[in-house]
């Protein structure tokens, strides 16, 4: 039976981030790929111009169309500006027993701008959270969540991850991208102990997408019946793979994109 993922998220217009990515990685990673969307934005490599949210029963409206048709092995859910939207997606989800659910809660873009209305924070929390069987926060956006400051060092990244998984969710993949030193570590904490996942740090102001795209990766292996833990792996290596192959890319004139397809195109 053809694996099938779906993206809940936000479209990025130049194509580098939210669905698009996600759906790229869907692609790269051997399984099809359906969406639903929650937000226009006018973006590029640059920055976030504007924002058009979807209006709830239409997001609503699209989750009942695929989950009719389309036997959905994994969610990813990205992108949710406001709380009208997240309770959509929440209930959305509960009518249609939805599993192996990715939260990655985006806030800020990676070129700063908030994406995430601030009285949405605790609708995320209370409704989301307790329904994913894996959230994805970097650090500012773990500490975000729990309203303190970002971890400095893998002791604390361990200890915001337990704090997370006391809100609901069944596991905690923390990302240390936004850390410091050679390594970018990655913990991913579950019921059964802690995976560390390293990749030595890469220099390239290339990585507009990387949280979507390393979400949507795990959501791929998922949704091909691997374990969490081997999901999750395999999603680090595909990002850090993407992320060393994006200069390859000459993409705007900001954080360029990953090279989602790194592996299958052919260079000109």
């Amino acid at each position: 039976m053809t694996a099938i993922a779906l993206t809940i998220a936000g479209s990025d217009s130049s194509g580098g981030a939210g669905i698009q990515a996600d759906l790229k990685t869907f692609a790269a990673c051997g399984v099809y790929g359906a969406s639903v969307i929650t937000a226009l934005t006018a973006q590029n490599t640059q920055g976030v111009t504007g924002i058009h949210d979807v209006p709830a029963d239409f997001i609503a409206k699209q989750i009942d169309a695929v989950f009719s048709d389309l036997a959905v092995a994994a969610v990813k859910i990205g992108m949710l500006s406001q709380v009208d939207a997240i309770e959509a997606v929440a209930y959305g989800l509960d009518r249609h027993y939805a599993r192996n659910i990715v939260l990655d809660p985006v806030m800020v873009a990676a070129s700063g701008d908030r994406l995430l209305a601030a009285e949405a924070v605790a609708t995320l929390r209370r409704l989301l959270i307790p329904r994913a069987l894996v959230i994805t926060p970097n650090l500012p956006e773990a500490a975000a969540l729990l309203d303190t400051n970002p971890a400095r060092d893998e002791i604390e990244m361990e200890a915001q991850a337990r704090a997370l998984m006391a809100l609901g969710s069944s596991a905690v993949l923390i990302k240390g991208g936004h850390g410091e030193g050679p390594e970018s570590v990655d913990l991913l904490v579950h019921a059964g102990g802690v995976a560390r996942m390293a990749a030595a740090r890469i220099d390239t102001r290339n990585t507009h997408g990387t949280g979507c795209t390393l979400s949507s990766a795990l959501a791929a292996g998922l949704a091909r019946a691997n374990d969490l833990v081997s999901a999750a792996r395999a999603a680090k290596d595909y990002v850090t793979a993407a992320i060393a192959a994006a200069d390859r890319l000459n993409i705007g004139h900001g954080h360029g994109p990953l090279h989602h397809f790194h592996q299958t195109w052919r260079e000109s």
